[in-house]
C-alpha cells in the first residue's frame, strides 16, 4: 500500500511537470506543430491547459491534430520594440501578401510560383500609392521574400519537400536556370496564424480604421460586458497577460484603474502565475517582474554569450551608473574606451575602428526590447529595473593553458 501510494504521488508529480512544460511551451511557441518536442504533451493537457488560459489571461488555446495555437494577444499595443527580428513595414507587408497568396494556392507550391503570385499582388494601386514597390528583379528582393518563406517554414505554415531557397536567390524569378523549391502548404497552420479578434477583411469599406493605431486596436479590440465583475476581469487578464508577456510591468505604465487593482492583487496574482509557470516573482516598490530563472522564456537573453551581449551588458552598466539620460554617441563613446580593455576578447569587426556606433545602437535597441531603459528622442533614460545591472568592474583572470606538445601518455 505505502508503494502504491508513493508510486501514485510520483505519477502526479510528473503529470504536473509536464504540464508545467507544456504551459510554458506554449508561451514561447503559441503556434506549435507536432514537430515540437511538447506538442504530445500539449495534446495530453489540453483541457487543462485550455481552463487555466481562459480563467487567468482571457486567450483562447485551439488544439487540433496538425496544430495547436494559443492565440496570444498584446496587453500593450503602443510597445514598438516588438516584432521579428530583421523584419520592417516592408517585410510584413510582404508576409501578409505571401499569405494571402498561400491561402488561394493548391495543396503544393513552389518559391518561383509565389514569387510570380507575389509581384501580381504587389502590383495593387493602393500599395503602390503608398509607395510599396516590389519586382523581384534585384538580389536583396528576392533574399527579401527568402527570409519571409523562412519565417513560414519555422512557423509550420510551409514543409520543404525539395530544393533550395539560396540557388533561387542567386538564379532569379525569370530564369529558366535559377534554382527552386517546392513546398507543402499546410492549411490549418496558416489559418491559425493571425491572432485577432476580428479579421481586417470583415470591416465594411465605410467603417474601416484610418490609422494604424486604429488598425492595431480593432484587431484585438474584445467586448467587455458593462458589469462590475466582467470589468475585473478586463482588468486581472491585462495584467496577467503583461505579466507573462512582458519583461516587468511599471506601475507608472498603467492607468488609475488598472494600478490600484494591480497594487492590491499583485501578491496574489503573481503566486498563481508563478505556481503555473514556474517563474519567481520579483516585487519592487516600481512593480513586479516575473523571472524565468533558467532563462527558457526569452527570445532576448540577458547575459549571454558573445561580442553583442557582452556590448549591450556594459552599455547597460554604463547607463545604471548615471543620473542623466545619455545620447546614442556618449553610449559608443564609451563602448569605444571599453574596446581598449576588452576588445581581445571581440569578434574582429568589433574592433575596428567606427564599430562602437552600430555595437551602441543595438544595445539600445535590446534594452529598450527588455523595458531596462526608455529611449525619448534619442535619449536613453534608465528605468529602474535596470539598477541590477550595476555590477562595477569586471576582475579579469588568465587561465593558463598547457602547452600543446604534452600528452595524455607522458606519464606512462
Amino acid at each position: 500500500m505505502t508503494d502504491a501510494r508513493g508510486i501514485a504521488r510520483q505519477q502526479n508529480r510528473h503529470r504536473d511537470d509536464e504540464r508545467t512544460q507544456a504551459l510554458r511551451a506554449l508561451l514561447m511557441t503559441p503556434l506549435m506543430t507536432p514537430a515540437h518536442e511538447d506538442f504530445a504533451a500539449v495534446r495530453r493537457h489540453a483541457d487543462d491547459l485550455r481552463a487555466w488560459f481562459a480563467r487567468e489571461t482571457g486567450w483562447t488555446l485551439r488544439i487540433e491534430r496538425d496544430c495547436a495555437r494559443l492565440y496570444k494577444r498584446p496587453g500593450d499595443v503602443h510597445d514598438a520594440s516588438r516584432g521579428l527580428p530583421g523584419y520592417d513595414r516592408r517585410r510584413y507587408v510582404l508576409l501578409c501578401l505571401a499569405c494571402a497568396a498561400l491561402e488561394r494556392a493548391e495543396a503544393q507550391i513552389t518559391l518561383r510560383v509565389l514569387g510570380e503570385r507575389l509581384l501580381l499582388l504587389a502590383a495593387d494601386p493602393a500599395l503602390e500609392s503608398r509607395g510599396f514597390r516590389f519586382a523581384l528583379t534585384a538580389v536583396h528582393e528576392r533574399r527579401e521574400l527568402v527570409a519571409v518563406c523562412r519565417s513560414l517554414l519555422q512557423w509550420g505554415v510551409l514543409r520543404r519537400v525539395a530544393g533550395d531557397e539560396e540557388s533561387f536567390v542567386h538564379g532569379g524569378v525569370i530564369s529558366a536556370e535559377g534554382g527552386d523549391a517546392l513546398y507543402d502548404v499546410q492549411r490549418r497552420v496558416l489559418a491559425s496564424l493571425l491572432a485577432a479578434v476580428r479579421g481586417p477583411s470583415t470591416w465594411p469599406a465605410e467603417q474601416a480604421p484610418i490609422t494604424l493605431q486604429e488598425r492595431l486596436w480593432s484587431l484585438v479590440a474584445e467586448y467587455v460586458p458593462d458589469s462590475d465583475e466582467a470589468q475585473r476581469t478586463a482588468l486581472r487578464h491585462h495584467l496577467a497577460r503583461r505579466l507573462l508577456d512582458d519583461p516587468v510591468v511599471y506601475l507608472h505604465t498603467l492607468d488609475e484603474a488598472r494600478r490600484a487593482y494591480f497594487i492590491n492583487q499583485r501578491g496574489a496574482m503573481a503566486s498563481r502565475l508563478c505556481e503555473a509557470t514556474g517563474l519567481a516573482a520579483e516585487q519592487r516598490a516600481e512593480g513586479l517582474a516575473l523571472v524565468d530563472e533558467d532563462g527558457q522564456l526569452t527570445d532576448l537573453a540577458m547575459p549571454a554569450e558573445g561580442t553583442q551581449a557582452h556590448a549591450t551588458l556594459l552599455a547597460a552598466e554604463f547607463l545604471a551608473a548615471r543620473s542623466e539620460p545619455a545620447g546614442l554617441d556618449e553610449v559608443a563613446a564609451f563602448l569605444a574606451a571599453a574596446r581598449e580593455r576588452y576588445g581581445r576578447f571581440w569578434r574582429k569587426s568589433a574592433r575596428e575602428p567606427g564599430s562602437e556606433q552600430e555595437l551602441a545602437r543595438t544595445a539600445l535597441q535590446q534594452l529598450q526590447q527588455l523595458q531596462l531603459i526608455a529611449l525619448d528622442a534619442g535619449r536613453a533614460q534608465p528605468l529602474p529595473a535596470l539598477a541590477r545591472f550595476a555590477l562595477g568592474q569586471a576582475d579579469l583572470r588568465t587561465t593558463t593553458v598547457a602547452a600543446s606538445s604534452a600528452s595524455l601518455f607522458d606519464d606512462l
